[in-house]
């Protein structure tokens, strides 16, 4: 693995990581060698102490206490919602609405592995999002997660008719070529030794607002997309 979490934002009360794809968030269960962001930060940091997650596949900013007291004041930050989560997603078609709410309840399936659905049973969920590029196939949108929910941003936008452009386990591919982000009819001869320009899910969490829970100064962090979600992004511009 080429990349590792690079910290972004560091005092004595919080850490704050750019996450790369391909990272847990925490140790896995059953194989704790596994590359993880916690694992990674506890080589150098006696206290680490985790608030939110990320999906494996998916890069960005993740904020880390440092104490327990800090860990505590956070924690209801989270649960109040207090803290903003700004996230980068590139989906399938053409997003019609500059600008949009998803409010629809999510819940567990038992029905595939891991998947979540969206159900009158599941918790309520809530998704504010702002198109910033429409291309040809794909829009790339801005989206605020109002609640935190698992797989939130994925399930939302495949509700309407926007999977993620690359997502494995809801959409329908785990990977993109340039070739697939020009016109159709062309020569499939011509890519077949074609590398792909991303491997991994096409969501990355963009920023954090929130307030330091000891100076109370308010606080926006940014989190750079990573070289190949930029890569991407470039082509789209170039072909999209």
């Amino acid at each position: 693995m080429n990349l590792v979490p690079e910290i972004i934002f560091i005092d004595d009360y919080i850490i704050v990581v750019n996450k790369p794809a391909g990272y847990l968030s925490i140790p896995d269960r059953f194989d704790p060698k596994k590359p993880n962001v916690i694992g990674f930060l506890k080589n150098e940091f006696a206290e680490v102490y985790t608030l939110h997650r990320l999906d494996k596949e998916t890069s960005g900013i993740m904020i880390f206490a440092r104490n327990s007291e800090i860990h505590k004041s956070l924690s209801r930050d989270f649960e109040s919602h207090n803290l903003r989560k700004t996230y980068l997603a590139l989906v399938e078609g053409y997003v019609r609405e500059d600008d949009g709410k998803i409010d629809k309840p999510i819940g567990e399936t038992k029905s595939s592995g891991g998947a979540m659905i969206i159900t009158p049973k599941g918790k309520p969920s809530v998704t504010l999002y702002h198109v910033l590029k429409r291309y040809k196939k794909y829009s790339l949108v801005e989206a605020d997660i109002l609640t935190g929910r698992m797989h939130q941003i994925r399930v939302h936008f495949k509700s309407i008719g926007h999977l993620l452009a690359i997502d494995s386990l809801y959409g329908n591919r785990d990977k993109l070529y340039i070739s697939d982000l020009k016109n159709r009819g062309l020569s499939t001869s011509k890519f077949e030794e074609e590398k792909p320009l991303m491997l991994r899910s096409t969501l990355h969490a963009f920023a954090l607002e929130f307030t330091h829970p000891v100076s109370m100064e308010k606080k926006r962090i940014e989190a750079p997309l990573h070289k190949d979600f930029k890569a991407l992004v470039n082509q789209l511009d170039k072909w999209g």
